[in-house]
């Protein structure tokens, strides 16, 4: 079937949206932010050992 669109104006050009603008952290924010890094971090290096031990436990429980 065939629809006639001559007639209809073009679509307006594409325009991505803007960020929205946030307003910044308060204090308590910050802190409780600042103590979720410094635990990633931490655990960022303690993780891999407790893994490595984990994996040397079992594999001495098996042989």
């Amino acid at each position: 079937m065939f629809m006639d669109f001559r007639d209809q104006p073009p679509p307006p050009p594409w325009r991505p949206r803007l960020p929205e603008q946030r307003p910044p952290l308060s204090l308590r924010q910050q802190k409780a932010l600042t103590l979720v890094v410094a635990l990633n971090l931490l655990l960022l290096l303690i993780a891999p050992i407790g893994g490595a031990t984990m994996v040397s436990a079992v594999i001495a429980w098996l042989f």
